[in-house]
This record gives structure tokens, sequence and C-alpha cells, in this order.
């Protein structure tokens, strides 16, 4: 059942006259975000549905061609290492925004803050007290057995009880327009730069529809993470050295970390840049060393430090840690986070919020079965044809079965698997996601899509939200994998802003 807040988390249906219906698309009986039911415009949707009716035959297949190669030219790139064709390739991205109106995203935004307020308590509970494990909500051998829960970082107690300072929490609707998060990434979540970039070129090619959506600006992000991380500096110093430490060229996200590191004009550097030297962090330059005050880390935390963590690790630093302990530098994020973007961990957050928090659940979790419970076990087992299974600890869409389209073979390995390491499977109902118009060869057709936005968190009280985020879309017809690295697409974001608030210039 869903809480009144949920109920209420979906766009006005409209079927007035006054508003334009989209040629030529049809919704195809899935909850469409662009469209009512009857291809009508959604209310913020009219100005952009108007423009798509307006233009010429090739018009907008020529702008998105324009798009690709601007994007192209920008070399705006991932990586799939799996890609017999070639490991760097550029983020396809879709021309038809997203368009989120002001009432979901209210309710959207309290609930994300809500949440990352709950697991930054979580993170220091688990890693001290265990208060939430002693007193019962959460086995004590769902977080001992997490892969990503770090015995090295007990006792660690990070300013203010900020351990997760930027986040990536992935959301979805229903085909009734109600929105679920589907899981958290607390670590080192990606994306946002792609989020910038695409909201660049679409001001560009749609200047009048944009400015007739009244869509919040995103690209005050980089000077806000860079005013964060300024704050986070030890002993409240005025002037901190800022880096954003990446594992090199070949890690997947390198050109986020390096547009980012230019965006907020600090250096970008690599384990080898750095040293530690009586529990200092120092940069190796050309005119000397420079203490560094802050690093925003895009490592994975078993690399961050040879001497605590994984030994052979080139990635990192080694004495980080003692450093870090020292209190003589801050990290973004804090080591030891990964234990919350566990899918078993992620079955609990309800309970977290509702532990620590003492509120309710703003925005609802997917209905979960822990495959470590018989009973859940038993029951999914049993209904492999009609579920998503996922790898507890996977990401990028990899080591998930969407049972409906599975063959009985694909199921029939998934159900070893689970049989032989429960603890590392959870399975969710296959939800009906909504779609958007998205272009496909030179006409418009639905996909699925998803949505992870992006929120800063300072202090306890002190969260902020990204109006927006990156829409990923699943660019393969009928497919509900949106990842990149699985064939997926990007597309821009249009948060519709409230009387008063600060909307963005085309």
């Amino acid at each position: 059942m869903q809480s009144q807040s949920q109920s209420q988390m979906t766009d006005t249906n409209s079927t007035s006259a006054n508003y334009p219906r989209l040629n030529d698309y049809q919704p195809e009986g899935f909850y469409d975000e662009v469209v009512c039911a009857d291809s009508v415009a959604r209310p913020d949707s009219v100005a952009l549905v108007d423009l798509l009716n307006r233009l010429p035959a090739g018009e907008l297949i020529r702008r998105q061609r324009a798009i690709e190669r601007s994007l192209y030219q920008m070399g705006i790139t991932f990586t799939v290492y799996s890609d017999a064709e070639g490991t760097e390739k550029i983020m396809p991205f879709d021309i038809i925004p997203r368009i989120i109106s002001a009432s979901v995203w209210s309710d959207v935004e309290l609930g994300l803050k809500q949440r990352i307020r709950a697991l930054n308590r979580f993170l220091d509970d688990v890693y001290n007290d265990r208060q939430i494990i002693n007193e019962g909500l959460i086995p004590a051998n769902i977080v001992d057995s997490c892969p990503q829960y770090l015995p090295q970082c007990v006792g660690l107690k990070p300013p203010a009880g900020v351990w997760c300072h930027i986040t990536g929490t992935d959301l979805v609707r229903d085909n009734e327009g109600s929105v679920f998060v589907l899981e958290d990434n607390l670590r080192c979540p990606s994306g946002v730069s792609y989020v910038l970039q695409n909201r660049a070129v679409m001001k560009k090619n749609f200047p009048r529809a944009f400015a007739d959506s009244s869509v919040r600006p995103v690209n005050d992000y980089p000077a806000r993470l860079y005013q964060m991380l300024r704050r986070m500096a030890p002993n409240d110093m005025l002037n901190p050295t800022v880096v954003v430490l990446t594992p090199g060229v070949y890690n997947s996200a390198y050109y986020e970390h390096s547009f980012l590191a230019h965006q907020m004009g600090v250096e970008l550097v690599e384990g080898r840049d750095l040293l530690v030297e009586n529990d200092h962090v120092f940069m190796l330059t050309t005119d000397g060393r420079q203490q560094v005050d802050v690093i925003y880390r895009r490592v994975d935390d078993t690399f961050l430090d040879p001497e605590v963590f994984n030994k052979k690790s080139v990635l990192g630093v080694p004495g980080l840690m003692r450093a870090y302990r020292a209190g003589n530098v801050a990290l973004a994020n804090a080591p030891g986070t990964g234990v919350a973007d566990d899918k078993v961990v992620y079955a609990f957050v309800p309970e977290m919020i509702r532990y620590y928090l003492g509120e309710e659940p703003i925005l609802n979790n997917v209905p979960t079965y822990l495959c470590q419970r018989d009973d859940d076990r038993k029951y999914v087992l049993e209904h492999l044809d009609e579920l998503v299974v996922k790898a507890a600890g996977e990401s990028g869409g990899y080591g998930i079965l969407i049972g409906p389209h599975a063959t009985n073979e694909q199921r029939a390995e998934f159900a070893e698997k689970i049989r032989e390491n429960p603890r590392n499977y959870v399975a969710q109902p296959t939800l009906q996601l909504s779609r958007v118009p998205t272009m496909t060869g030179e006409s418009l057709e639905g996909r699925h899509v998803d949505l992870r936005p992006y929120i800063l968190c300072e202090g306890p009280d002190d969260v902020w939200v990204l109006p927006g985020g990156l829409t990923r879309v699943a660019l393969k017809k009928g497919s509900l994998v949106v990842n990149s690295s699985q064939g997926g697409g990007s597309k821009d974001t249009w948060v519709v802003a409230s009387p008063g608030q600060i909307v963005a210039r085309p």
C-alpha cells in the first residue's frame, strides 16, 4: 500500500482541449511523462509538444544529429571494457527532454534529503555503536557479510557525522506515475557531467521551448560542489587546497573526473602525484610540495591506501588513512560508505528512516525479496519468470536477470547462483517503468527511463538536491536496462520551477 505522500507523487492528468496532442505518437498503455494516455500534452509539456508538432519534416532528426556531433567534438565519453568494437564510447543522447512537474519534484527532493540524512546516521552507527543492530532492526550478519563493509573503518568519526557528501540515488516511476527508489550510490557516483553537458546543448537547440517551460538551472552544481569541499577542510582554514583524485585515464568515468576538476578550477591528480609525510598529504608540483587539505576521491574504497586496504593497489596513496584519521585531510566521500550501496542493506533503509529520524519514508523502496531468507528464496525460485533478480554488489546493469525477458537457461543459471550464494541476491517485481518519447530513426517512440538525482550533504541539516539529474533511457525497444554500458543513453531533465524559484536562462 502506498503512503499518502507516495500516492500524491504523480503528475496531474488532463485531457483539456486547450492542450496539444503529440502528432504520430502513442503511449501504448504505458505511463508517459510527456503526454497522457490519449497523447495530449501534460500541463508542463505544452510548450515542448507544441514545438515538436510545428517542426518541419526532418528538422528534429537534423537537430538530433547536430547535438551528437557537438557531443562528439566535446569528447563526452565513457568506457566499456567488454565491447569488442572498442572501449571508448560517446554517451548516446536523445533530444526529447524529460519534464518533471514542480509538485512531483518537491516530494522527490524532500524524500531524497530524508533518505541521505538516515543513511549518514546509519553509516556512523554501523561503524561505531551499532545500535540499530543491537536493537535487532538489522541482523548483524547482513552488515558483517557485506563485502563493502570495511572493518578498517570501524571507529571513524567524520566531521559533523557526514560520511556521504555526494550521492546519486536512482529513482524510477511505475505505470501509475508513482516514484520509487531503485538503489543508492554512495561511493563514487558518476554521471553528473552528462547532466551539465546535456543541458548546454539542449538550450542551444530548443531555446524557445526551454524558456517557455520555466526550467530550473543545473549549471551551479560545480560551484556548489567546490564550496562544499572547501568548507570540509580541517581546522576551518580560509584557503584550502582541494584536489580530485582519479584512478587515471583508463577509468570509465575519467572524462567526468577531468571535467569536474576543470569546472571547479582544482588540480586533477592520481595517487602517484600525492605523498603522505608526518600524517599530512602533499601534492608534488613543479614548484615543489604543496599541502592538500581536501580530496574529492573517485577511487574505490579498497584502492585508496595500500597500507590499510588492497596492498597491491597502485591507484591510492600509502598513509592516506593515517592522515585522514589524524584529521589532517578531508575525504569526500568517507571510506566505508559502500556498505549502504549493498542491495540487501538497501531493503532496510525504510527502517533506518523510522529508527534514526522517527519519520515515515517519503520515497518508498521497490518491494524487495532477500534470498538469504528461506521464505523469500523459496518464493523467488518459484517465480523467476516474473521477477528482476540482482546481485547485491554489482552495478552498471551487470549481474541482473529480468525474468520475463530471460530464457529458461538463463533462469536456471540464476537459480543455481541463488542456491549457492543466497546472501548475494535480491529480487524485485518487474515494474512497468515510465516512458518518454525518444528518437528512433526519424520517428518518436516511447522508451523506458530512470533518473539519478545528485545530492550534496554538508551537514545533517544542510542537504542540497540538484533540480533534475541524469535521465537514463533504454534505447532498445522494450528494454528495461538503461545503463550506458548496456546500450542505454541519456536525456536532459527539465524540472519545472515553482513560483519564486530561479529559472534557467536559455
